[in-house]
């Protein structure tokens, strides 16, 4: 019986150690392996350390490094990969199972072609390391970084934005390439689309003042940017846009033309104020003379505010009626007061002619009675030219002297030879047209002319004794005793036909006297003509009137032929 009890006994505590051994295989199979996600709850929370129940023969341990700032409290649910285990039991990340889960993520969004979120972490050559919760760091292209040129990189440092993945392996390794401009070029689109559709031309809406150009300013309107040109600031001159706003500046605009198609928005601040030239003709009309201040200079003229929004140019042929102005800058500047006389104006365009001599008289208009024909004037050399100086003769008003009025007796081809610039002159107007604004004089009319008096000294048939002054292929050049001086023509030097002009001409040199005859004499051309030869004949014939005049006195009668048997 005892027996029986003892085999009893034994049986049973074998079949409770086999339970045991079941019981204890099975917990084992259940228990996570190495590098499986597990989810446990937190159950104790150090400064080094968060438990974590997982399941295992002992809790967890996750270094409290892992959380950063946010460490869990005790009873939340916590994801954690098993790395293995050490004697103090399972030992947990959050880090690699958050990378694990994020890499999942990634992989789908990548194939999705849908963002992730990340942090701009570190600059790189080229571009950015982003950081996407992944063991490894993205790479940004600073092409890529934003919808518009970066000026300092540093600047999106700690950035967390949507990116896209446009590349996730290399050679079957992870290596992502990520971009961020496309994803916020999608909102800016969105946005704008969203402004197109529930904005109209002449809404008001708020915009921050974002950047500047020399045409005006560019508005952020929420992500995306309409345009505030210099013209649309105000309806007066805008030299500057930073004179209106300010960078960083928040405004109220109407909204003046919407271009969905070329995503352009125009703006305006000018078109809060009534436009004033809608009352322009009641104000002002052609010939007033009106004030006005000089708003900007171009090589082509001035341009005048008449008042906040009403702007005329004057055209740089409008500046003066006497003065040639090569430069706007050289009679007026930017902020004088100024007069000026509407000429026209044109209201769909919005613009005015005006012109600064026509609020002045017009000194042409006197010109005529003040230097007529004969007048004798005084003035300074102010310019030489190729064909003769201008004199100023009065403020404003230039004459011109051409090189043929310098002297009765001079050939000037060069005015510099006789006149310098500054040089004070006397002259004689010789013509005056006030309605070609032309005035000429000449110096040698303040004298007596000197062809008249030879004129009448030496008619035609006179000789004289002159000097010669130049010797030419042509001729030789004679000046009278009176300065005057005429040509021998190359035919009438020789009283021999026969002998070459090249052989007369030898025989005299610049400076020796030469007896001539006077040909002809025109006092309009101031040109007069030698000869030597018709000399030498007078003399033959003065000789021959002598000699019968003197064979006459005697009683018998003398004839010609008696004088020639005489020579003989």
């Amino acid at each position: 019986m005892d027996e029986m009890e003892v085999e009893k006994e034994a049986a049973q505590n074998s079949k409770s150690d086999f339970q045991t051994q079941l019981e204890e295989s099975l917990k084992n199979f259940d228990a996570p392996q190495a590098g499986q996600l597990v989810e446990g709850t937190v159950i104790q929370v150090t400064s080094d350390y968060v438990y974590v129940d997982v399941g295992d023969k002992s809790e967890g341990l996750i270094s409290a490094e892992e959380f950063a700032d946010d460490l869990p409290k005790i009873g939340d649910k916590v994801q954690a990969l098993l790395v293995g285990h050490n004697n103090n039991g399972p030992v947990l990340s959050k880090k690699k199972a958050d990378s694990k889960r994020y890499l999942k993520d990634i992989q789908q969004a990548w194939k999705d072609k849908t963002p992730v979120e990340g942090t701009i972490a570190k600059v790189v050559k080229s571009g950015y390391e982003v950081n996407l919760g992944i063991d490894r760091a993205a790479f940004l292209p600073i092409s890529q970084a934003d919808s518009e040129k970066i000026e300092k990189p540093e600047s999106l440092l700690g950035l967390k934005s949507k990116f896209y993945i446009e590349r996730l392996y290399t050679d079957n390794k992870l290596n992502p390439v990520v971009n961020r401009r496309k994803y916020l070029e999608e909102q800016i689109d969105t946005k704008r689309d969203a402004f197109f559709n529930s904005v109209n031309i002449g809404d008001t809406v708020k915009g921050t003042v974002k950047s500047f150009t020399s045409f005006g300013a560019f508005i952020d309107l929420g992500g995306f940017d309409g345009l505030l040109h210099i013209n649309d600031m105000s309806w007066g001159h805008v030299a500057r846009p930073k004179d209106f706003v300010k960078k960083g500046q928040e405004i109220e605009l109407k909204v003046i033309r919407l271009d969905p198609a070329e995503k352009r928005i125009n703006l305006s601040l000018k078109h809060f104020a009534e436009d004033p030239w809608i009352h322009f003709e009641e104000k002002y009309h052609v010939n007033d003379i009106v004030k006005g201040k000089v708003t900007k200079l171009t090589e082509f003229g001035a341009f005048v505010e008449l008042e906040e929004g009403i702007e005329g140019l004057v055209h740089i042929s409008e500046f003066s009626w006497t003065k040639k102005i090569n430069k706007p800058g050289d009679m007026v500047s930017v902020g004088q007061e100024v007069e000026a006389m509407i000429l026209g104006y044109d209201i769909q365009a919005g613009r005015v002619s005006l012109g600064f001599k026509q609020a002045t008289e017009n000194p042409w208009d006197s010109i005529g009675e003040k230097f007529a024909v004969g007048t004798k004037v005084k003035g300074k050399v102010v310019k030489l030219t190729a064909a003769g100086a201008f004199i100023s003769i009065d403020e404003g008003i230039d004459a011109f002297l051409h090189a043929d009025d310098i002297s009765w007796t001079k050939k000037v081809k060069h005015p510099g030879s006789e006149l310098t610039v500054g040089q004070e002159v006397e002259a004689v107007v010789i013509e005056c047209d006030p309605e070609a604004h032309r005035i000429k004089v000449g110096l040698k009319q303040v004298t007596d002319n000197p062809w008249t008096a030879f004129a009448e000294e030496y008619p035609v048939g006179s000789t004289l004794e002159g000097e010669i002054t130049s010797i030419t292929d042509f001729g030789v050049f004679v000046k009278a005793p009176n300065g005057i001086e005429g040509l021998v023509n190359k035919a009438n030097l020789s009283d021999d036909k026969d002998v070459p002009f090249e052989e007369a001409v030898a025989k005299y040199k610049v400076g020796d006297k030469l007896n001539v005859y006077v040909v002809d004499v025109n006092t309009d051309k101031e040109k007069v003509a030698f000869s030597v030869r018709e000399y030498k004949r007078k003399q033959q014939r003065d000789e021959i009137s002598q000699y019968m005049d003197s064979e006459s006195k005697d009683d018998g009668a003398y004839t010609l032929g008696d004088m020639i048997k005489s020579k003989k």
